[in-house]
């Protein structure tokens, strides 16, 4: 399915309208913080972001599924809308500027667009099937973006989340194989990576945890970039629980290292 002008200008919206939401609650002090079952960090403002992206979607496409992170949901065979309200959660408690909200829209399960924002970095990044993939920086400008053309990994330079992720939910000896035959490595984490890969800075990103809603639109945004984007096996899905972006020249060579 291609998506139509409505369906980005709604991608906007949601974006602009959780942008307000966590501008004016970061920092502050009465910011009220739970943990959630799995121990991972939960604000007040993630849920008032989801809140009222749900509201504007029941409003604009009361037939369409919704699905969040905090609201939970399920994704069916038609239009499936994904939130999740604040990734990187604990780098917005600390006041770190490397967080955003994410929202794709799904057809049949696969992203079809999608939008990633990131205002304390001042970056928005986009994408929609057949629409291209573009990046507004804080000059207000908009940039459509196409990945790297390296095509060695000795001359790339690959990214990741927390190392110590790794053992636990992956061979980190594989991630660490990749790494050393890469030219340099980095560590922007989330969601930044895999934006940057569709910028052309980076040349792979690779995490080894994530849920579907973690990556629903930075997987649109990487192959309407012309990357590409997988689980660590190499399939074509969201749903893997981990993840690899990249040029789409180094791909093979990066999921046969961490295959070992």
């Amino acid at each position: 399915m291609n998506v139509d002008s409505s369906d980005m200008k709604l991608v906007a919206l949601l974006a602009d309208a959780a942008d307000t939401i966590t501008t004016s609650r970061v920092g502050t002090e009465n910011l009220r913080v739970e943990r959630k079952p799995d121990r991972t960090p939960v604000s007040d403002a993630d849920i008032a972001v989801e809140d009222e992206i749900r509201t504007i979607l029941a409003r604009e496409r009361p037939d369409d599924t919704v699905v969040g992170e905090e609201g939970g949901g399920a994704v069916t065979t038609g239009r499936t809308w994904m939130i999740d309200p604040i990734d990187g959660t604990k780098a917005f408690l600390r006041g770190l500027p490397v967080w955003a909200t994410l929202v794709a829209l799904l057809d049949r399960g696969q992203p079809v667009a999608g939008a990633v924002s990131a205002p304390m970095l001042g970056r928005r990044w986009w994408a929609g099937r057949g629409h291209g993939a573009y990046v507004r920086g804080q000059d207000n400008r908009d940039s459509q973006m196409t990945v790297s053309a390296v095509s060695q990994l000795d001359d790339a330079i690959v990214s990741s989340s927390h190392l110590g992720t790794w053992p636990e939910f992956h061979n980190r000896e594989s991630y660490l194989a990749l790494v050393d035959a890469c030219w340099e490595d980095r560590a922007y984490g989330d969601f930044w990576s895999h934006c940057l890969v569709a910028e052309g800075a980076l040349d792979l990103a690779a995490d080894p945890i994530v849920n579907a809603w973690d990556v629903a639109p930075l997987k649109i945004i990487v192959e309407e970039a012309g990357g590409r984007f997988t689980d660590l096996s190499g399939s074509n899905t969201i749903d893997g629980g981990n993840a690899l972006s990249s040029n789409a020249l180094l791909h093979e060579s990066a999921l046969r290292l961490l295959a070992r």
